[in-house]
């Protein structure tokens, strides 16, 4: 039996893994939308953080906890949207702005630095609230 130290471990690895994934689905969508099809900065940002909320809680319930099924999948969503999804949102638009009006960076590299900042807050969430142990 694993120690919950190395669990919580090999959950953060996991974490990371399905984040990572989740960074590529949000940097193509905000590309595309802002680059593509010429949408503010911020409502892209938005929408692709949407989508990378999406990519991220199928792949946390088939892989990160995995160990933690639930009656109510959808209810679980519903959680997972309106805290890590609101915090992702809320959190990514307004760094956004104050990366990209403040510091004038490229609104890319400025995504980039708004997701490392979100994650770890994101993981504490899901892992004690959304993904709770029963």
């Amino acid at each position: 039996m694993k120690s919950p130290e190395c669990r919580n471990t090999v959950r953060w690895l996991k974490f990371n893994a399905v984040g990572a994934g989740g960074i590529a689905v949000q940097l193509v969508v905000l590309t595309l939308l802002k680059s593509g099809l010429a949408l503010n900065y911020l409502l892209a940002t938005a929408l692709a953080v949407e989508a990378a909320i999406v990519h991220n809680y199928s792949w946390h319930q088939r892989l990160t906890w995995l160990d933690r099924p639930t009656g109510n999948a959808w209810l679980r969503f519903l959680k997972f949207n309106l805290t890590t999804g609101m915090f992702s949102i809320v959190g990514n638009v307004l760094l956004m702005r104050c990366f990209v009006t403040a510091f004038h960076l490229n609104y890319l590299f400025a995504n980039v630095l708004t997701i490392t900042t979100c994650s770890l807050l994101n993981f504490l969430v899901s892992d004690r609230f959304v993904f709770e142990a029963k």
